[in-house]
C-alpha cells in the first residue's frame, strides 16, 4: 500500500479486557493504547481474581456495572449472548492463565488480543492454534515495541535492500529491576521468579521473547538454532535474570542477544544492530524517535521519525505527530490497537484487505515466543548445546 494512512474506521469495536486492574501497569498500557487508536470502547472487563478488586477496578475504569465481572468464563458467556456484547477481549494476565482465558472466548466467538508468551508449551499453543483455525477469530499477540515507526522503518528499509544481504544481527534487551532483592509485598515480581508459574525460564520469557521478535521483524529472518547460557547477575534467586544467546539464521547469516534485568542504570534498552552487504541500522527503544543508518562508505544518516525526508510509508503511517513532537511507547501501543482493530474489523466484515497493509503479530508468532523459551532451557540445560528452533 503506497498511502501513508491506515483506513478509515466504519465505528468504534467494542473491546473487553481481563486482568489488568489495579497495581498491574499492563493494564494501563492496554488502555492507553485503546484510547490512543480511537478505534476501540472498552465496555466489559473481569480485572482481577479478586472479586473485590474486579468490582473496584471495573469501577475505577468507568464500566456499566452490569458489565464488571468477576469471572472470566461468566464474562464469556455473558458478552456473547448481549446483542451489544465485545467483539474482542484482551488478555493481561500473568502466563499460565492465558490459554484457558483464550479458549473460553474463542469458544463465544470473540477475537483475541493476548499478552506473551500465549501459553505455557509448544503443546498448549497447538491446541491454540488448532481452535484458531476451527474458530477463524483473529488472535493478536501484543509486541509493541514493533508498532514505533522507526522499528517499522528499519523493517521497510531492509525489505528494500538498504543494507544488502543481511550478515549478521545483534539484538539487547537490557533492565536492572533484578539487581536487588524484590519487594516480598509484589505478588507480579513473585510468580515472575516462579517456575512452577512461569515455566522455564524467567527473564528469557519475559523479555527476551520481545528481543527475539524484534531481530527476526527486523531482518525478515528467522533463528534457525540457538545456544543460550542463564545466569543469575543480580540478586539471588532461584531462575536466571541474564541470559547470553549465540543465534544462527536461516540465511546463515549469524547474531547474538543478551537479556538482562540486573544492569544498573539501564531501564527498558531493547536495542538492536544488523549489518549488511551494503550497510547497517541501529535502533534504541529507548531512543526511539531515530534510526542510525550507515551506507558502506558513504556518510552516515540520522533518520528522525516523522513525515517525508526519507520515512517510508509503512512506517509514514504509524506516525501521530509531526516531528519534534516526541513519540514514545504510548504511542507505539496505539498504533498496535489500531492495527488489530483494522483486521478484527475487516473478519467480521468480510473485507479483505491490501497485501502488506498490517504486520500484526499473530497466534504463529506467540507460539514462536513459546519455543524460543523452551529451546533456549533446553540449550542451557545441555550446557549451551546448539539447539533447533524450527
Amino acid at each position: 500500500m503506497e498511502a501513508a494512512e491506515y483506513p478509515k474506521a466504519s465505528r468504534r469495536l467494542r473491546l473487553g479486557i481481563v486482568g489488568g486492574g489495579r497495581g498491574a501497569l499492563v493494564g494501563q498500557w492496554h488502555w492507553t493504547g485503546v484510547r490512543l487508536s480511537n478505534r476501540w470502547d472498552l465496555v466489559a472487563g473481569a480485572l482481577s481474581a479478586n472479586p473485590e478488586t474486579a468490582v473496584a477496578s471495573g469501577r475505577d475504569w468507568l464500566l456499566a456495572e452490569d458489565r464488571i465481572y468477576t469471572d472470566y468464563r461468566e464474562m464469556a458467556r455473558a458478552e456473547a449472548a448481549r446483542p451489544d456484547g465485545i467483539e474482542a477481549v484482551a488478555i493481561c494476565t500473568p502466563n499460565w492463565s492465558h490459554r484457558p482465558i483464550a479458549e473460553a472466548f474463542m469458544d463465544a466467538g470473540i477475537d483475541i488480543i493476548c499478552d506473551k508468551p500465549i501459553a505455557m508449551t509448544p503443546e498448549d499453543c497447538e491446541a491454540l492454534a488448532a481452535k484458531q483455525a476451527e474458530t477463524g477469530l483473529v488472535f493478536a499477540v501484543t509486541h509493541p515495541y514493533t508498532y514505533h515507526p522507526m522499528a517499522r522503518q528499519a523493517r521497510e528499509m531492509v525489505a528494500a535492500g538498504a543494507i544488502g544481504e543481511v550478515r549478521q544481527a545483534l539484538v539487547e534487551y537490557v533492565q536492572e529491576g533484578a539487581t536487588e532483592p524484590p519487594d516480598p509485598n509484589s505478588k507480579p515480581m513473585a510468580w515472575r521468579r516462579d517456575p512452577d508459574k512461569i515455566g522455564r525460564a524467567s527473564a528469557t520469557g519475559d523479555i527476551g521473547t520481545h528481543a527475539l521478535h524484534m531481530i527476526e521483524f527486523v531482518t525478515h529472518l528467522e533463528v534457525a538454532r540457538l545456544r543460550a547460557d542463564f545466569h543469575v547477575c543480580g540478586a539471588p534467586q532461584d531462575m536466571e535474570d541474564t541470559a547470553f544467546l549465540s543465534l544462527a539464521f536461516d540465511n546463515g547469516a549469524p547474531g547474538s542477544m543478551w537479556v538482562t534485568q540486573a544492569a544498573p542504570g539501564n531501564y527498558c534498552g531493547l536495542r538492536f544492530r544488523v549489518f549488511g552487504t551494503k550497510g547497517g541500522l541501529e535502533w534504541d527503544q529507548e531512543s526511539p524517535e531515530t534510526l542510525r543508518y550507515t551506507p558502506y562508505r558513504e556518510p552516515e544518516q540520522i533518520i528522525v521519525r516523522g513525515h517525508g525526508a526519507g520515512m517510508l510509508p509503512a512506517a509514514e503511517r504509524m506516525v501521530l505527530l509531526p516531528r519534534g513532537h516526541g513519540e514514545t511507547l504510548s504511542d507505539a501501543w496505539g498504533n498496535l490497537y489500531t492495527e488489530i482493530a483494522i483486521a478484527v474489523e475487516a473478519r467480521r466484515s468480510g473485507q479483505t484487505l491490501p497485501e502488506g497493509l498490517l504486520a500484526l503479530p499473530g497466534l504463529p508468532d506467540g507460539a514462536r515466543g513459546v519455543r524460543f523459551i523452551h529451546a533456549a532451557a533446553d540449550s542451557h540445560e545441555a550446557g549451551g548445546a546448539w539447539t533447533d528452533l524450527t
